[in-house]
C-alpha cells in the first residue's frame, strides 16, 4: 500500500532536479569583531569599547540567481549589516534590516539592470582603492567619506561623500566587462510629492588589467539615504550649519597598483555643497596607501588629507588621518588583525585609536 505514493514522490524528485538545478542560492556573511580605544580627533572623550566592523561592517544575507535560458538570468540580494557587540540589526538605530542590499536584477550578454537598494555609486571606488577595504572605523580614506567627528550637537567635522554609502530606490544599469574595463549608470528618484528634483544621479568606471587597476565616479546627491527627506549630510546645525546643504556634486579618480610584493593606491576627490542660500562648502579628499605582504600575513597602511573651505565652513581648515595595521589569515576564512590610528582636525588635538579583532567570512 505504500510502495507506489513513494515511487509517486521519488519520480517527482527526479524529474524537478533538472528545474532546481538552474536556481542558485547562496547564504554568506561577515562577523568582524574587536576590543579597542576608540577617540577621533574632537570627539568629547575616549571609548574603551568591544566594537563590530574593525575591518569590516558585520552583515549576513542571500544572494541567488535563476537561468532564464538565452543567456539570460534573475537574480536577486537580501543582505543586511547587525553589530557584532549587541546583536542590534543595522549599522546603526533606524538603518533598515536589509540596508545592505534589497534588490533583484536581470542580467545577461547586454549588461545587469538592476532595481532596488545596493551601495552607492561612489561605494565600490572608495571600497577597492584603499588596503582597508570598507573599515568604517580604521580606514582613513572611508572615515575622511562617511563618518562625521565630534559629538551630536557640537559637530566639528562632517563627511565629505552627501547620500550615504547604500542607496535605496535606485534603478542601476552595468555594462558588459570589455577587456576589463566596465561602467555603470545609478539613478534613484526622490519619490517625494511635487519635488522631482530631488534625485540623485551618477556613474562610475572600473578597469583592471594585470597589476593596473583605475576608478572613477561623479555624482550629484540631492536625496538622504537610507531614510528619506532628510538632510544629506549631516542633521546638525550647529556649530556648522551642515544640515542646509541640499545639492553635493562630487568627482573622484583612483589608482591602484600590484608590484606583487607591495600594492600602492592612491585616490583623489573633489566634491562642492550648496544651500538654497548660496553658502557653499567645498572639499579636496586625497588618500595613499599600501599593502605589503610580511610574513604570513600584511602589513597595511593608508593616510587621507581633507581640505574644507566655503562661505559656510569659514576659513579653510584640514583633517589628517593615518592607520597602520598587519593583517594575519588564520585559516581560509578567518583573520586576525591589529590597527592602530591616528587623527587630527585643524585646531583641534591630535587622537589616537587602536584595536586587535578578528574577521571571519562564511
Amino acid at each position: 500500500m505504500t510502495r507506489l505514493p513513494l515511487l509517486a514522490v521519488c519520480s517527482f524528485c527526479a524529474l524537478a532536479v533538472p528545474a532546481l538545478g538552474q536556481t542558485q542560492v547562496s547564504v554568506m556573511g561577515v562577523i568582524d569583531a574587536y576590543v579597542g580605544t576608540l577617540r577621533n580627533s574632537g570627539d568629547a572623550a575616549r571609548r574603551n569599547v568591544v566594537g563590530s566592523g574593525g575591518m569590516t561592517t558585520s552583515y549576513f544575507g542571500f544572494k541567488g540567481r535563476e537561468d532564464l535560458g538565452g543567456g539570460l538570468r534573475a537574480e536577486f540580494a537580501l543582505t543586511g549589516s547587525f553589530l557584532v557587540d549587541t546583536g542590534a540589526s543595522g549599522r546603526f538605530a533606524g538603518d533598515p534590516m536589509f540596508s545592505r542590499d534589497a534588490n533583484v536584477a536581470l542580467a545577461g550578454p547586454f549588461g545587469r539592470l538592476m532595481f532596488g537598494r545596493a551601495a552607492a555609486p561612489n561605494f565600490l571606488s572608495n571600497v577597492q582603492f584603499n588596503p582597508f577595504g570598507n573599515s568604517f572605523t580604521f580606514s582613513p580614506l572611508m572615515l575622511h567619506s562617511y563618518i562625521p567627528s565630534g559629538p551630536v550637537g557640537a559637530r566639528n567635522w562632517t563627511p565629505s561623500s552627501a547620500g550615504d554609502s547604500g542607496w535605496s530606490n535606485q534603478v542601476a544599469y552595468t555594462t558588459p566587462e570589455v577587456n576589463g574595463l566596465k561602467a555603470s549608470v545609478h539613478f534613484q528618484p526622490g519619490e517625494r510629492q511635487g519635488l522631482a528634483g530631488m534625485n540623485n544621479i551618477a556613474a562610475n568606471v572600473f578597469y583592471a588589467r594585470g597589476p593596473l587597476a583605475l576608478t572613477a565616479f561623479v555624482h550629484r546627491v540631492r536625496e538622504s539615504n537610507p531614510n528619506q527627506g532628510n538632510p544629506i549630510i549631516d542633521a546638525m546645525r550647529a556649530p556648522i550649519n551642515y544640515a542646509a546643504v541640499d545639492n553635493q556634486r562630487a568627482y573622484f579618480g583612483g589608482i591602484a597598483y600590484d608590484f606583487t610584493a607591495v600594492k600602492l593606491y592612491a585616490t583623489f576627490q573633489r566634491t562642492f555643497n550648496d544651500t538654497p542660500t548660496g553658502l557653499h562648502m567645498n572639499d579636496r579628499v586625497a588618500s595613499v596607501g599600501l599593502s605589503s605582504r610580511q610574513g604570513p600575513g600584511s602589513v597595511l597602511f593608508g593616510y587621507a588629507n581633507t581640505r574644507r573651505e566655503g562661505s559656510l565652513f569659514g576659513p579653510e581648515r584640514t583633517r589628517a588621518t593615518a592607520t597602520l595595521g598587519y593583517l594575519y589569515p588564520a585559516s581560509k576564512r578567518s583573520e586576525l588583525y591589529v590597527l592602530a590610528m591616528t587623527d587630527r582636525v585643524s585646531g583641534k588635538p591630535r587622537e589616537t585609536s587602536a584595536a586587535t579583532g578578528i574577521r571571519h567570512s562564511f
